[in-house]
């Protein structure tokens, strides 16, 4: 199968290229951000249907939240306005398309897990253009795949495991907020589960992350402890209490209820707690 990976460089698609590449039936094509600018439709059209994908990973994206808020114009334009590029040029390739997503297309107010068919409802800009193009990829391409995920962690990029083991190297407490929920999701376990939906070609939208629910503050805790760290260097703070504030809201409740591969018979990824400790081993 011929695969297309867009955002190659980054966190997640940096697992997808290896993990796709590492099947033999599999020819991968890696688009990296100065290869492909997503939010030219030429280029997107031109990339695209010169490779004719069998299937196209989405994984391109503008996901600094706070920046988002002062550069809205370029959140939709890479968030949204990309997304009608890459379905209309894999509609003409006849490539099937899988689109990362984001738990912020809620507001966090549930006081339950979020199931795939719950109504969105996003509070930053960052989630409005995620939600704009997922409308952008169901309406123009039926029968792609959205894959909603949360709390992004890996080896490579930017993310908070990595931020919280450098502040960790310094001196001092650190403080993390308690009062917003999630799921963190790892990338490797993400882009194998990524793969297997788009090599099956599922429809529709899933949410897909590592089981186990935490708090940020418990999350930095827990990287701690797998680093040989003195957890109780993290202190709790509430979201109200941080100076300065964060230019974007953040759903408080972001727990992602794996409903749909679950309903599908598929198995669900692990706990994060084991990916956690992986991962923090590989880094140190």
């Amino acid at each position: 199968m011929k695969i297309l990976v867009t955002g190659a460089g980054g966190q997640l698609g940096t697992d997808l290229v290896r993990v796709a590449g590492a099947d033999d039936r599999h020819e991968v094509i890696a688009a990296h951000r100065d290869d492909l600018d997503v939010g030219d439709r030429d280029a997107v059209m031109a990339a695209v249907t010169g490779v004719a994908p069998d299937l196209l990973l989405h994984a391109a994206a503008w996901t600094a939240v706070d920046a988002c808020e002062s550069d809205p114009g370029r959140a939709w334009r890479v968030n949204a306005f990309a997304c009608r590029n890459v379905a209309e040029a894999a509609r003409i390739a006849g490539s099937h398309v899988v689109a990362l997503s984001t738990d912020y297309v809620f507001d966090g107010a549930s006081t339950r897990p979020y199931v795939e068919w719950d109504p969105t409802n996003p509070i930053s800009v960052y989630g409005l253009s995620k939600r704009a193009g997922e409308q952008e990829v169901l309406a123009l391409l039926p029968g792609s795949t959205v894959v909603r995920t949360s709390w992004v962690c890996g080896p490579h990029g930017s993310n908070m495991l990595k931020t919280i083991l450098r502040l960790a190297a310094g001196d001092g407490k650190l403080r993390f907020v308690d009062d917003q929920q999630g799921c963190p999701t790892f990338t490797g376990d993400l882009a194998a589960m990524v793969l297997g939906l788009g090599v099956a070609r599922r429809p529709g939208v899933f949410h897909v992350t590592n089981q186990g629910e935490t708090t940020w503050y418990q999350f930095a805790r827990d990287v701690l402890s797998a680093a040989g760290i003195e957890p109780n260097r993290v202190e709790p703070i509430a979201t109200a209490d941080l100076d300065p504030p964060r230019p974007a809201r953040r759903p408080a409740n972001s727990v992602l209820d794996n409903a749909a591969l679950r309903m599908s018979g598929i198995a669900l990824l692990p706990d994060h707690h084991d990916s956690l400790e992986r991962t923090v081993r590989g880094l140190l």
